[in-house]
């Protein structure tokens, strides 16, 4: 099933049957990728007395389970800079469009002082003088570990500032990655990466001219067969009035 995209004076195709699915599901056992300290997601029945919501127990005609999780440390999570803000903002009213065109790249981050930092450097030689409304960054080595690897006290890898206001001023709208933050683990509460993307000077009283309309999405997985390239994304959220929700990315190839 092709489709024709007409977007800023440019014609675009994509295929609807091939979908590559970047997004990591949230699931209540040790396949679960974690960060942040937290424990696995809970997914239970709801018990209420005689009733047992599973129909595998025999005290229900139907599944009904209820659902513990944190959007931020247990899968694919899409932000908005009420993540860092003192007043609230809601990913849910923030992000009003979900096609945007993007560009995936692989960069292996550097050590620097016994950090590995994704570097303005790398990126700006990887885009190759290329833009996009959307940027996918891969990290390498890229392993099938990180669908579900427990990040808490691993310190992994993360954007230099200078990397983040580049990327600001290229005009990217909507960052992707498949790090648990853009920020390193323990940073003293700095997030110099997060202010730089969304242009916060002050989370205390937003600066008017902050990016209220971009995104920050932390958790996606790129198999290694889906080669680097410009490709068009359908980010999708759930209707979560909050600073982040669940996300499925989705990214289609140019034909």
């Amino acid at each position: 099933m092709k489709t024709t995209i007409q977007h800023n004076n440019k014609t675009y195709e994509i295929d609807l049957l091939k979908p590559i699915d970047i997004s990591l599901p949230i699931q209540n056992n040790e396949q679960n990728p974690i960060a942040w300290y937290l424990d696995q997601p809970e997914i239970n029945p709801v018990v209420m007395g005689d009733f047992v919501g599973s129909v595998a127990s025999g005290k229900s005609s139907t599944n009904f389970n209820s659902i513990l999780f944190n959007p931020h440390g247990h899968g694919t999570h899409t932000e908005c800079l009420g993540h860092i803000t003192k007043d609230f903002y809601s990913i849910n009213k923030t992000l009003k469009t979900f096609f945007f065109t993007a560009e995936l790249i692989s960069i292996e981050p550097e050590m620097i002082d016994n950090d590995f930092v994704i570097t303005k450097n790398q990126i700006e030689k990887s885009l190759n003088g290329k833009t996009s409304e959307a940027l996918i960054i891969r990290t390498l080595p890229n392993s099938n570990e990180k669908k579900h690897k427990n990040y808490s006290n691993t310190n992994p890898a993360y954007l230099s500032e200078e990397a983040s206001v580049f990327i600001r001023e290229i005009g990217v709208e909507h960052l992707l990655i498949d790090l648990p933050s853009v920020d390193k683990e323990v940073d003293e509460g700095k997030l110099v990466a997060h202010k730089a993307f969304w242009n916060v000077k002050n989370v205390n009283e937003v600066n008017v001219d902050a990016r209220f309309d971009c995104t920050i999405t932390e958790l996606v997985f790129i198999d290694s067969e889906v080669t680097d390239g410009s490709y068009i994304l359908n980010l999708q959220i759930s209707s979560f009035e909050n600073d982040a929700s669940p996300s499925k990315p989705v990214i289609y190839k140019l034909l």
